[in-house]
């Protein structure tokens, strides 16, 4: 990448060579060039062999050395040309740092076995995951982070504005992440207190997602910690009151279900009380995540309504494709070279470049 900077300006502009491994065409130009040096001298040989050289002249008056020449610089830049396009060189600009304002989201998401009952389609697990990419959708400037947490809490995504990082980050989680069992929203609440940089920020959002079976710990006086420094909690419950049972598959295919010491068939159901409770202890709201339309707009009315931080970020403009013009240059000098012969025109005999005597008989 090559950068030409303008100091009367706080702006740059930016070259990318996307496909550099092209640059490798550019051989055939010397390659072309000793063919011709190669070629043209076994003409000559050849030609003496033959006759002398003023017979020579006599025989073909209007040969071209020139010409000949010009054709070989021709097809020299028509592949250099070629290869640059196929580079793809691409021109943008950098702009000057500017003032984003956004709030901090982290979204806790319970990645316990739990959470692959299916009373919800197609599983607690991927809802969750569906809510989160959804409301990824609705975010503008604001930055997020991603736990995951089961018995113990994971960070999957540190505080980002890279929305495509965390939703590949996203799509990556899965129950198997964590060897330990169990659904430790205590854990996901300290976490995430990590993740928030400023102190006297008063934007942090915490977003836990789960079930509620199997809660383990003291979340409700932790939220109310994390309250009290700036943090809101909010909690979306993934699961129906009827419950289901958790599927353990092979290859996509249920193999059984899960079962407990007594050998019953285990049934997971929604537990939103202790949500309730830790979103009430952090001045947030519970949000029942059945509805996939209902929790994004609650959500990102919710943020819209918050105070929003200003913190810098540098903006790229978009680079922008600049090949045609080395393509359309590569056209260009074929159309001429179609129309060059190898022979002497009339104009160019009167300019007479090699100082060659003309032996035209008149």
């Amino acid at each position: 990448m090559y950068c030409v900077v303008s100091l009367n300006r706080i702006r740059y502009t930016m070259y990318l060579l996307e496909e550099r491994i092209y640059f490798w065409l550019l051989v055939v130009i010397p390659l072309i060039i000793i063919l011709f040096i190669g070629v043209s001298l076994w003409k000559r040989a050849a030609q003496r062999k033959f006759a002398d050289k003023e017979l020579l002249k006599k025989l073909s008056p209007t040969r071209s050395i020139f010409k000949a020449i010009l054709k070989v610089i021709i097809l020299s830049l028509v592949f250099a040309c070629l290869a640059i396009a196929l580079v793809n060189p691409k021109m943008g600009t950098k702009l000057k740092t500017v003032k984003r304002e956004g709030v901090d989201v982290v979204f806790a998401i319970d990645v316990s076995k739990s959470m692959l009952s299916e009373d919800i389609a197609p599983n607690r697990l991927e809802k969750s995951k569906q809510l989160v990419s959804q409301i990824i959708n609705k975010l503008a400037s604001d930055r997020i982070g991603i736990i995951a947490y089961a018995a113990s809490a994971f960070p999957q995504l540190p505080i980002t504005t890279d929305y495509g990082s965390a939703k590949m980050f996203l799509q990556s989680m899965n129950t198997d992440m964590l060897s330990s069992q169990g659904t430790a929203i205590n854990e996901a609440i300290e976490l995430a207190t990590t993740f928030y940089d400023d102190e006297e920020q008063t934007n942090r959002v915490l977003i836990i997602i789960s079930d509620g079976e199997d809660h383990e710990g003291d979340g409700t006086s932790l939220a109310e910690a994390a309250a009290k420094e700036g943090i809101k909690i909010f909690t979306i419950g993934v699961g129906t009151a009827k419950g289901g049972p958790i599927p353990i598959k092979r290859n996509g295919i249920v193999q059984r279900y899960k079962k407990n010491s007594q050998g019953e068939t285990v049934i997971t159901k929604l537990n939103p009380t202790i949500l309730q409770e830790i979103a009430k202890e952090a001045n947030g709201s519970y949000i029942d995540g059945t509805n996939t339309s209902v929790v994004v707009d609650s959500v990102t009315e919710l943020l819209q309504g918050m105070n929003k931080k200003e913190f810098e970020a540098k903006q790229f403009a978009d680079f922008k494709d600049r090949f045609q013009w080395f393509l359309g240059a590569a056209l260009l000098l074929l159309f001429i070279d179609m129309f060059l012969l190898e022979r002497k025109t009339s104009w160019l005999q009167k300019l007479n470049l090699f100082n060659e005597e003309s032996s035209v008989s008149k």
